[in-house]
Order: C-alpha cells, then structure tokens, then sequence
C-alpha cells in the first residue's frame, strides 16, 4: 500500500490524531480479568467505556493499517452469545504498526470513540483503543474466522429512527442487527467479515475504493447498477470495498462487474462511504459490465436537446477530445447542448478572469475535429468569485447549438446582472434579453449558479431553454449517519431556486399558455425530490426522466447508489405531444475511466 494514497487520507489521519488527544479522560483502569473486546464495544454504537484506561484487552490481529490511520485490528476469540455486541476493535497506533496479522496480543490505552469527518459531520462513530501499549504474547496465530455477510444476513430495513429526545441520534438506541442493516453492520464493527461473489455497484474511483452489493436483486437496473428510487430506498446490501494490499493490486471495475470468490478483511467505518470492507483478500474481478451507451439520431423534424455536466472544464485539461467524442458519436450530435461547468480562461487561478470564450473554442474545434458540426454558443460571464464552485473557476452554463439546424434569437442587454424578462408580442411569448439570467438578485441563487435563459428557433418554432446548475448537496448529513432520518440541509437552497425557475416559466406560459419550455442541467437533486416538485408546481414542468421506468432513473453513481441528479424538464405542450423521447445516455457514472462523474440527457420532440 502506497504510503502516500489521497489527500483525503491524509484528512483522516489528521482528524484521527485531533480526535483521539481530545477524548481522553484519565480514570481508574477498568478490571483486566473481566474485560473483553465485547465488553469495550457494548451493545450500542458507543463504547460504555469511553474515556477510561483499559488494561489485559486479548485478542488476535486480523488486519495491519500502515496508511491514514494508521493501527491495526483484533478479535477476540470468546466471543459472547450476545449479536449486538462486536468481537472486533481497532487499535490507533498513529506510527506504523510493529504487529503482524496472527499475532496474539494484550492491549492497553484509553477508549475513545472517534468520529469520521468530525462531529460537525453528523457521522458514527468508530470504538477504538489510543496511545496503546502492546504486548505480543506470539505469532502466526489462526485469524478468527471472518463473519459472511449476504443477502440473508443482512436487514431489508436500513436504519432505526432516531431518538427525538437526543436529536434524532441513534447512538445511544441498543442494536438490533437483525431488525437494521446499519446496525448489523456495526455488531460487526473491527471484526474479520467477508463477502462473496459480490456485483460491482460504483466503479472504482481515484481513491482506490469501490462499491459492491450483497443483495443483486436488490433495486437492481439492467446494467447491474442498484438504484436509488425513494428516500426510503437506501439500498442496504451496499458496501464500500478497501484494500490494505498494494494500490497496484486493487482491480479497475465498472458497474457490472463481479467480485468473484471471497473478500476478507475487517469491518471499518469511514466518513466517505460508512461501513467499509478493509481488505486482506480480494475477490477476483470478472468483467462483465455493460459497454458505454450511444443513443440515436434525432429524426429531421426532431429537436434534440442535451444536458452534460463537463466537470470543471477548463483549457489545461486533456479530456477535450474525450468530450467532443462523447458529444458527437455518444449524444449522436445534438442541435442544443446545455453545458455545466465550464470554467473561464485559466481555470482555477484566481485573479479576476470571468471569460470562457477559450474553454468554449477548444470544446467547439475539438467537436469539429471529431466529425460533428461546427457549433455556435452563447452564454453570460458571471461576477467574479459570485456563483460558487471552485474558487477562481468561475464555472458557469453554456449553449452549445448546431446552426445547420437551429438559430438563437440574440436580443441585447443580457449581462450577470440583469435579469430577464417576458414580454408578448404578435401573441407569442418573447424574452427581453437572449441570452440571459434568470432573477440574478435573488438570495436563492447566493455563490450558487445563476439559470442562463436562451431563445431558439427550429423550423420557425420558438424554444426557450434554461440550463440550470442548482446547488450542490454539500453540507447534507449522510445515509449512513448518527442521525437518522438525515437531515438534509442543502435542499433549502435548491427548493428556492426551483421556485425562482417555476415562476419563471410561469411568465412564459402566461403570455403563451402553448410555449414550448425547456428547463434542464445538473439539477442536484432525485426526480422525486422536494426540489422535483417545486419545479414542477402547478403543471408548468414535468420531469422526463419520469417517462423512463424506475430501474432506468439515474445519471449519476455515488456511494454505490445509482440516481438521478441532472434532469430534463418539459412544459405541457411538449409533454401532451407524446412524440418526445428521453435517454440518460450512461458513458460515465458507472465507469472507473470517466471524464466526468455525470451522465448526459438528451430529450427528442418535435415542435
């Protein structure tokens, strides 16, 4: 294992160093003679004794962590009748260990309980022994065997509900591993585990961590994803996988692919996936995902209208060419790409830089180069350090279209700052400037993108688009947290830009009750969310990705759940057409080789 793997590691060390100087509390050793592992861990998610000086603790090394945290884990070997109780505990060491999986070993330190990400983080905790003292009593010692988790053994629930007198916290409730799967995964918190022949359900990512899933049917889509349907659909056999072997060693898997054979290791818990599968053993990968999608052509009396989110696009980036394949022969060449993040001229550099027009040129030639159209764009340069993501990117969303087959109606006086409006003439609706931002003032969209608005013509048709980039979810406590239900604390933000953009159409379709309107891009939330709803309020929207069936809804992979994020919404006339067609086109999400962690959307109809 490299000593050296992510910053995010390196966060985690830090943490766990800070955490483990504050929790101590010195007090009175507690009884050697009595004590066991099961005795520190107890039967909730928090140790009894927590803050004490333990002595004489028994058990066997089961895995050495010589990376981030470092430390290693023990298991006892007599365990108690007791599942709510975990055999397993994990010793900080914070210096390289000098202990050996097998060897049997006494422990002392101090219990603290250690909270991934911090307590702000509203994450679980993790029991675990600090500044121990080690005593190798000898070696080469038979591993306790690991403890199979499957679809049996794991709960078709996902989590208890919170204590309200406690906040909603489900620390101090007693486990019921066969009631919940988060509390089945925690009795088996720092002990040996294992699972087999296990699907991949997130690809491998940068960090060398993927996602399986020990319930194949479980919410399961065509392309071995499982996917996130509902809030109450956590998906509970997923499990992220580690590896304490060598980074070379860990496998390159897509959604789709199979972990053949047995993955062993111990049971941690981390604040960028929950319960983690360390692993000493690795599966063998057998390749056997889906290859990635290539929707149709659009028809020549059909509009094809796109969504992608490029990542943080910016001239210094080598996937222009990678993109503008994606775009031509992937997307099939749309007639309007709505592009997310695209960043200005210089990238990240942070010195007052607001335009895109060289990012724009390089995607367009590089189009081009591909053997797609020549496209046009537009778009509206934002202030300076005003719309949020990363700091001196200045990201923000572009029009792309083909001029062969669709025009933009340009109307002046659009800048960052000038809101659009709606006016009618000769009876249709009209925008009073193209392009432009819809209500920049509003509080909603505070160092968060502003919706860029355009008017199109095909075929002597008006159509008016909005890309959108609503704000992200960043602040939200996890699935996995003390708290459950989680609180959800970003979407107060997304639910009032949805209610800037509703209004909005709702101006259009004022003036032209049969307009037909187009509000798409990285919405940031599912299609059955709050902000869903509030966009579609009133008629005005329907999301498209509700004409897909609900095995095929998602856009994007995170933690192993398959859901959606970027949507196409569409105004009444559109949908009461029945002639348009919706594909989440899947050539990045749930690849470990993506060139962005989004799927693209594109809607066909015809005006």
């Amino acid at each position: 294992m490299s000593s050296k793997r992510t910053a995010r590691i390196g966060a985690l060390t830090v943490a766990a160093i800070c955490s483990t100087v504050s929790t101590v509390v010195l007090t009175s050793p507690a009884e050697a003679e009595s004590l066991r592992i099961h005795d520190i861990q107890g039967t909730t998610r928090t140790s009894p004794l927590a803050g004490q000086q333990v002595t004489g603790v028994e058990g066997v090394v089961t895995g050495v962590r010589t990376y981030g945290a470092r430390g290693f884990w023990i298991q006892d070997t007599r365990a108690d009748a007791d599942p709510a109780t975990s055999e397993g505990v994990f010793v900080f060491t914070n210096s390289r260990p000098t202990v050996a999986v097998g060897d049997a070993v006494t422990v002392a330190g101090t219990v603290s309980e250690f909270v991934p990400g911090g307590t702000s983080s509203g994450n679980q905790s993790v029991t675990q022994i600090t500044r121990p003292t080690i005593t190798v009593i000898s070696s080469g010692n038979a591993v306790p065997a690991p403890t199979v988790i499957d679809a049996r053994s794991v709960p078709s629930r996902y989590a208890p509900a919170g204590d309200p007198a406690a906040g909603g916290s489900i620390d101090d409730l007693t486990l019921a591993p066969s009631a919940y799967a988060l509390d089945r995964y925690e009795s088996l918190e720092g002990m040996n585990v294992q699972v087999a022949d296990t699907r991949v359900v997130g690809a491998t990512d940068p960090h060398t961590e993927l996602w399986v899933t020990v319930k194949p049917r479980e919410n399961a889509n065509r392309r071995g994803g499982t996917v996130y349907g509902s809030y109450t659909s956590q998906n509970t056999g997923r499990l992220q996988i580690q590896s304490l072997g060598a980074v070379a060693d860990f496998p390159k898997a897509n959604v789709g692919d199979v972990l053949k054979g047995t993955t062993a290791g111990p049971l941690d818990y981390n604040q960028f996936g929950g319960y983690t599968l360390v692993a000493n053993q690795l599966g063998t990968l057998r390749q056997s995902g889906p290859e990635r999608e290539t929707t149709r052509r659009q028809a020549r009396g059909e509009l094809a209208v796109a969504t992608y989110n490029v990542e943080n696009l910016d001239p210094s980036d080598a996937s222009f060419a990678d993109h503008a394949a994606a775009i031509v022969h992937n997307l099939q060449s749309p007639d309007i790409v709505a592009l997310e993040e695209i960043q200005d001229n210089n990238g990240a550099t942070n010195d007052g830089t607001v335009a895109a027009d060289q990012t724009v040129k390089k995607l367009v030639d590089a189009i081009a180069a591909a053997g797609g159209p020549t496209y046009d764009w537009r778009s509206v340069d934002p202030v300076d350090l005003a719309d949020g993501g990363e700091p001196g990117g200045n990201i923000r969303q572009v029009f792309l279209f083909n001029p062969g087959r669709v025009s933009f109606t340009d109307r002046a006086g659009g800048d960052a700052t000038t809101a659009v409006g709606v006016t009618k003439s000769q009876g249709r609706a009209r925008l009073t400037v193209s392009p432009g931002r819809i209500d920049p003032a509003n509080a909603a969209w505070t160092n968060s993108r502003k919706p860029l608005v355009g008017e199109f013509s095909f075929r002597g048709k008006s159509v008016f688009v909005i890309a959108n980039h609503f704000a992200s979810k960043g602040g939200d406590q996890s699935l996995h947290s003390e708290f459950q239900p989680p609180a959800r604390v970003s979407e107060t933000q997304r639910h009032l830009q949805a209610t800037a953009v509703n209004s909005f159409v709702k101006e259009i379709l004022a003036k032209e009750r049969n307009a037909d309107v187009i509000a798409l891009g990285d919405i940031n939330d599912f299609e059955f969310s709050g902000t869903a709803e509030r966009l579609e309020d009133g008629g005005a929207l329907w999301s498209a990705f509700k004409s897909l069936p609900k095995s095929e809804r998602y856009s994007y992979v995170f933690q192993g759940n398959a859901q959606v994020l970027d949507q196409i919404l569409i105004s009444p006339s559109i949908r009461r057409s029945c002639e348009f067609t919706y594909d989440s086109v899947h050539i990045n999400a749930e690849f470990n080789d993506q060139i962005s962690d989004h799927d693209p959307q594109v809607l066909r109809f015809r005006p």
